[in-house]
């Protein structure tokens, strides 16, 4: 059913995912060339991380209309937590390959984008534990019959 828990970490989840766009990874006091040269480091500084995101945020929301499908919708919550584990690791690989942050990261604060992919894989996780004991519920019960 729709109603149920993992509807709600699913949501959370795509919400989640969808105000990276608005919600930057970490902010500058001076102008950094390349990816702070705005002085904010946040989504739309590389399509990979748009793409990531994105796709993230539509699997998520997609796997609370497959209610009635719950092997796929395991699968999408499970392609969620790759895409938040890969959207954390490519946004820190960005960050820390660029040779003029490592030299004034002193001047960087991260900030509260920088933890919502964890946010994600926790709510992707959680979703994927419901999703998984429903299941087991109702094999449970067709064993009954």
């Amino acid at each position: 059913m729709i109603q149920r828990i993992q509807s709600i970490f699913l949501l959370l989840s795509g919400v989640s995912f969808f105000s990276l766009f608005g919600v930057p990874f970490a902010t500058s006091s001076i102008a950094i060339p390349d990816l702070l040269s705005d002085m904010v480091y946040n989504v739309q500084d590389s399509p990979i991380l748009m793409v990531l995101a994105g796709l993230g945020g539509l699997i998520c929301m997609g796997a609370i209309f497959l209610y009635n499908n719950r092997p796929l919708q395991i699968k999408m919550s499970y392609l969620g937590i790759v895409f938040s584990i890969l959207l954390a690791v490519v946004a820190f690989l960005l960050m820390t390959n660029d040779q003029t942050v490592k030299t004034q990261s002193d001047k960087i604060d991260d900030s509260f984008g920088l933890y919502l992919p964890f946010i994600c894989l926790i709510l992707s996780g959680l979703a994927a534990r419901f999703i998984s004991k429903d299941e087991n519920t109702v094999r449970s019960m067709d064993r009954l019959r």
